[in-house]
């Protein structure tokens, strides 16, 4: 039977190794080695920014590792009853996580509260009417995580890192548009609620167009269609309806898996290379799949999604594609990726499970070589994109993450992999601020 290759290299170990002696110095070590930034980071059309998608879901009343193939090698006591793993809230793993983007180049952390958005911001009584799964354990557990996510403002600043915070708040669900008994949609409290933070916080902001970055996350696929009056147009026009919000931030909507989607593209035809996002929508992706080779489903082959800007004028996206040879025009936005799961999932015919769906990314080569990650970041070098995203730190839990180490996106030292994908990024980053 085929086993996954989950063991590192001689070579990779001992890469690995030396990272690791450097990670276990820190936190204390490692944070004397970079200097301190105060302020925000000012992004214009000629920056290169490197963002992490992070998560701070866990702990013993929010999410847990049971269940999960891949088991992060930091630990927090009181996870220990729940089968272990680390609470997003200890001092000590948010200390640990920071070190570790610092050393690996990351200019700030993509952080996010986009589950269940009603829930957690509305009123006991909007839940009963509109939300039968809304159960108080349920409610506890959704707001644990957005507490987790508000206090990396304080956490972050008390240790005096230069890394940056981007909140993404949720537009999945129909209801965040719905209004509660104070007359306040969920929406309007979540922008709030990070909106404060961003104002008692103003070292971790990122700002670009002139005012703080904030994403609003739409789900995977988008209705093209306006005449439909999706939930990504309702959203833009309550935006536009609400010039409070407007004129404090900057908004970019962000959806999932564009590279199948070519109804929201700049043009239809097979792509032989990443696709541009038609500027009418002009949506970022949160994961794109990238297999060049693949032939067994409907939209193969995959490429990752881009959007294009003029350098010369902040607020006027590129409206056509006349001006691409033109000097004053830039990649907006490009996320690369360690793996990507094909349409059915990992495992097919059972997601869960060997063997691997034909459409795959795999995190290995048969070199035990980060192949997926390499193939999106020569992409990454050509497009040399504004803001490079990569997915991502730590989501461990299934379905997203798969059973093995082949089919699990994260980049934080975890059993399965030791500490190779943090070594890869970091030489990938080097590389691409090279370039």
């Amino acid at each position: 039977m085929h086993q996954p290759a989950t063991r590192p290299s001689l070579r990779h170990t001992h890469r690995s190794l030396a990272l690791a002696i450097a990670v276990f110095l820190a936190p204390a070590f490692a944070l004397a080695l970079f200097p301190k930034s105060e302020g925000p980071l000012f992004v214009d059309r000629n920056s290169h920014v490197i963002v992490m998608e992070y998560e701070a879901w866990f702990g013993p009343n929010a999410v847990t590792f049971q269940g999960a193939a891949a088991k992060p090698h930091l630990q927090s006591a009181d996870m220990r009853s729940v089968g272990g793993g680390y609470d997003s809230a200890d001092p000590a793993i948010i200390k640990q996580h920071v070190a570790w983007m610092e050393q690996i180049g990351i200019d700030a952390a993509l952080i996010e509260v986009t589950n269940n958005v009603s829930c957690i911001f509305n009123s006991e009584e909007f839940a009963e009417k509109y939300l039968p799964n809304c159960t108080p354990s349920f409610r506890l557990g959704n707001q644990t995580i957005r507490d987790n996510t508000g206090n990396l403002y304080p956490a972050w600043s008390e240790l005096k890192t230069p890394l940056k915070l981007i909140p993404m708040v949720g537009g999945i669900d129909q209801d965040v548009l719905f209004n509660d008994s104070d007359g306040k949609t969920a929406l309007e409290k979540e922008i709030e609620y990070f909106g404060a933070r961003m104002r008692e916080h103003p070292d971790r902001n990122v700002i670009y167009e002139g005012k703080p970055l904030m994403l609003v996350y739409l789900g995977a696929s988008q209705d093209p269609s306006r005449s439909d009056n999706p939930l990504w147009f309702q959203i833009r026009k309550f935006l536009d309806n609400h010039p409070e919000f407007k004129e404090k931030y900057t908004f970019r909507m962000m959806a999932g898996f564009l590279d199948s989607q070519p109804g929201l593209w700049a043009t239809q035809d097979v792509p032989d290379g990443p696709v541009r996002v038609n500027p009418a929508y002009g949506f970022w992706s949160w994961v794109d799949r990238l297999n060049s080779t693949c032939t067994v489903a409907p939209s193969c082959p995959y490429f990752p999604s881009f959007n294009k800007v003029h350098r010369r004028d902040d607020n006027r996206p590129e409206e056509s594609g006349e001006n691409d040879a033109k000097a004053d025009s830039r990649v907006e936005n490009l996320t690369v990726s360690i793996a990507t799961p094909g349409q059915g999932g990992w495992g097919c015919p059972d997601p869960n499970t060997l063997p691997y769906c034909p459409d795959d990314a795999l995190r290995f080569g048969s070199d035990h070589s980060y192949v997926t990650l390499d193939s999106f970041m020569t992409y990454a070098r050509k497009l040399d994109p504004i803001f490079l995203i990569i997915h991502q730190f730590n989501e461990f839990v299934p379905s997203d993450e798969g059973f093995d180490a082949n089919t699990d996106d994260d980049v934080e030292p975890a059993n399965l992999w030791g500490f190779g994908a943090l070594n890869a990024i970091r030489n990938q980053i080097e590389r691409y601020h090279r370039h």
